[in-house]
C-alpha cells in the first residue's frame, strides 16, 4: 500500500502557527477562580498521581510538529426509532434482549410525567424486572454521578433505560460504564487533562435512551458531561463505547416542556448544527492517531456530518420560532425532536467549537457573578441553561469564523434569510461582509425567541472578560476544532469574541 508522504517539519509548524490546532483530547470546561496554569498543573497532578510538576507559565499540552494530518473519518451513531408513542415498545425491546433487570434512570420531574408512565407500563406489560433511579441532578456533578453509579453497582443491572433530557441520559451512560468497570475511579475515563482519558475496551451493557427534550442529541452520542467541583470545571467522558444501543425518539415526550425549556433546548440544536457545519475539516486535524482506537469522536466536519448538520440547521430555523409561538404546534415540536437527533449525529461525528467552549464558564461563573436564574426552570440554584449559554456568544462567534470559509457561512446566512427574509440578497454580499451579515441574522433570530441580548443581560461586565477567557482556555477538545485561531492558545481571539458578545 502506498503511504501518503509525511509533511515537512516546517510545513506543519507553519500550519500549526496559523491555525493553532493542537490535540490533547480534552473536552473541558469552565474554570472558576483558577489561573490557566493552575488548572493545567492541577489536572496533570491528578492524572499523574502527584508526580507531574509544571513550571508556572508553561504550556500544559504539547503541539505535535512531526506528525501528519488526519486522513480518515469515522461515522458512528445509535440506532434510532422515531414515531408517536414508540416509547410503549421499550418493554418488548428489553424482553427481546433477554433483560433480567433494567435500571431505569430519570429525574424527579420527568418521573411524574407521561414518558415515564409509558416506559414503566411497557416494562410491566412485558414482564421485565426493573428498578427506578429518579435522583438525577439537572446539570450533574461528580457527587450526583457517584450516587447514580453506586445505585447501578448495587443492583448489577443487565440493561439500562434513560428517560429524560441530556442530564439523565449522560448520567445513565456513566452508570452503565462503571457497572462494567466496578473497580475504576471516576477520573480514569474522564478526558485529559483533568482525567486520565483511558480507553474503554469493553462492550458495555445495552442502554436505550428516551429523550424528553429536543436539544442535546445525547441519545446518539458517546459523550457525557458533568461539573467537576474540585477544579470548578465542567468536563466529561467521550467514547463511542458509551453510545446508547437505541434512541427512542417519541414526539409525545416533549409535550410537557415549558416554553423556555423548548427554546433553550432548541438553541442547543441550532448551535450543534452551526458549529459542526463550520468546524475545521477532518483532514486538517492533527495529529493523525497512532491507532484507530485513539481517533476522537469529535473529528472535524466531514461529508457525512455535513448532511446531518445542514438539515438540522434548516429545520431548527424553520420550526423553533413556531414552537415558541405555539406550544400546541405538534408538527413543529416533532420536527424539532427529529432535528435534535440529526444534529446529534452531525456534531457527534464532527464536533462543536467556540460557542460550546465558552458556554461552560458562562454557566459556571454565574454561581459567583450574576447569579442569573432563567425563567421556566424549576431548580433551587442559579442557572443559565445550556442552550442559552451557548447562544449568547453565537452572533459574535460566527462573525469571527466567517473568513475561514465564506461560502459555508454564506450558506448558513441564506438559511436564516429563507425563513426570516430581510431583503438582502445573500449572493451579492462580498465575502468580507458575510461575517457581519450572519451576526445580524443570528442576533435577530435570538431576539425573536426572547433570548437575553448578550452577556450583559445576564449580569456579566467587561471586567469579567478575563475570567471568561480563562475558563474557556482548558476546552481544548472543542477549541482545537475552531477555525480562525492564530495565537498560541487563542486568548486574544477569545477576548475579542467575548467582548463583542456582551451585547447584540
Amino acid at each position: 500500500m502506498v503511504r501518503a508522504p509525511l509533511a515537512s517539519r516546517s510545513t506543519v509548524q507553519a500550519l500549526l502557527k496559523a491555525s493553532h490546532r493542537t490535540h490533547c483530547g480534552c473536552p473541558v470546561c469552565s474554570t472558576v477562580g483558577h489561573a490557566p496554569a493552575d488548572i493545567f498543573a492541577a489536572a496533570n497532578a491528578l492524572r499523574s498521581g502527584g508526580r507531574s510538576r509544571q513550571p508556572q507559565g508553561a504550556r500544559s499540552y504539547a503541539t505535535p510538529v512531526d506528525q501528519p494530518k488526519e486522513y480518515a473519518f469515522e461515522v458512528a451513531a445509535s440506532n434510532l426509532r422515531f414515531g408517536e408513542g414508540v416509547t410503549r415498545e421499550v418493554g418488548m425491546d428489553f424482553k427481546n434482549q433477554g433483560a433480567t433487570k433494567v435500571g431505569v434512570y430519570t429525574d424527579a420531574t420527568v418521573a411524574k410525567l407521561l414518558p415515564m408512565q409509558m416506559a414503566i407500563e411497557s416494562l410491566e406489560l412485558a414482564g421485565v424486572p426493573y428498578e427506578v433511579y429518579d435522583k438525577t441532578r439537572v446539570e450533574p456533578n461528580q457527587v450526583s454521578w457517584a450516587e447514580a453509579i453506586d445505585f447501578a453497582k448495587k443492583h448489577d443491572f443487565s440493561h439500562f433505560l434513560a428517560v429524560g433530557g441530556g442530564s439523565v441520559i449522560d448520567t445513565c451512560k456513566v452508570a452503565n460504564l462503571f457497572t462494567c468497570y466496578p473497580d475504576a475511579e471516576l477520573l480514569d475515563f474522564v478526558n485529559a487533562p483533568i482525567g486520565k482519558g483511558l480507553p474503554i475496551n469493553k462492550t458495555l451493557r445495552p442502554l436505550i435512551a428516551v429523550p424528553t427534550t429536543a436539544g442535546t442529541g445525547s441519545e446518539t452520542t458517546g459523550t457525557a458531561i458533568f461539573d467537576y467541583a474540585p477544579l470548578s470545571a465542567k468536563t466529561g467522558i467521550a467514547n463511542r463505547a458509551m453510545r446508547p444501543l437505541l434512541g427512542i425518539v417519541d414526539p409525545l415526550n416533549t409535550d410537557s416542556c415549558p416554553r423556555e425549556v423548548h427554546i433553550s433546548s432548541g438553541l442547543d440544536v441550532l448551535f450543534h448544527a452551526l458549529e459542526s457545519w463550520t468546524a475545521i475539516p477532518y483532514n486538517e486535524r492533527v495529529p493523525r492517531p497512532s491507532n484507530p482506537m485513539y481517533r476522537p469522536a469529535y473529528q472535524g466536519r466531514n461529508p457525512v456530518s455535513d448532511v446531518f448538520s445542514e438539515w438540522a440547521l434548516r429545520q431548527t430555523v424553520k420550526y423553533l420560532p413556531r414552537v415558541a409561538r405555539d406550544g400546541g404546534d405538534f408538527e413543529a415540536k416533532s420536527s424539532m425532536l427529529l432535528a435534535s437527533t440529526f444534529a446529534g449525529i452531525g456534531f457527534g461525528n464532527a464536533g462543536v467549537h467556540l460557542c460550546h467552549g465558552m458556554s461552560y464558564p458562562i454557566s459556571g461563573l454565574n454561581y459567583s457573578k450574576g447569579r442569573y436564574k432563567h425563567p421556566g426552570y424549576v431548580v433551587d440554584h442559579p442557572i443559565v441553561p445550556h442552550g442559552i449559554s451557548v447562544a449568547l456568544t453565537g452572533p459574535a462567534v460566527f462573525s469571527f469564523t466567517a473568513p475561514s470559509a465564506p461560502d459555508r457561512h454564506r450558506a448558513a446566512a441564506e438559511i436564516f434569510n429563507e425563513f426570516q427574509p430581510d431583503g438582502i440578497d445573500t449572493s451579492r454580499v462580498a465575502d468580507i461582509d458575510i461575517g457581519p451579515l450572519l451576526h445580524d441574522r443570528i442576533a435577530r433570530f435570538l431576539v425573536g425567541l426572547d433570548v437575553p441580548r448578550g452577556l450583559n443581560a445576564i449580569g456579566y461586565k467587561d471586567s469579567d472578560i478575563t475570567d471568561l477567557v480563562t475558563g474557556t482556555l482548558p476546552q481544548r477538545r472543542v477549541l482545537d476544532l475552531a477555525p480562525g485561531f492564530s495565537g498560541n492558545d487563542g486568548r486574544e481571539e477569545l477576548s475579542r469574541i467575548i467582548e463583542q458578545a456582551m451585547s447584540f
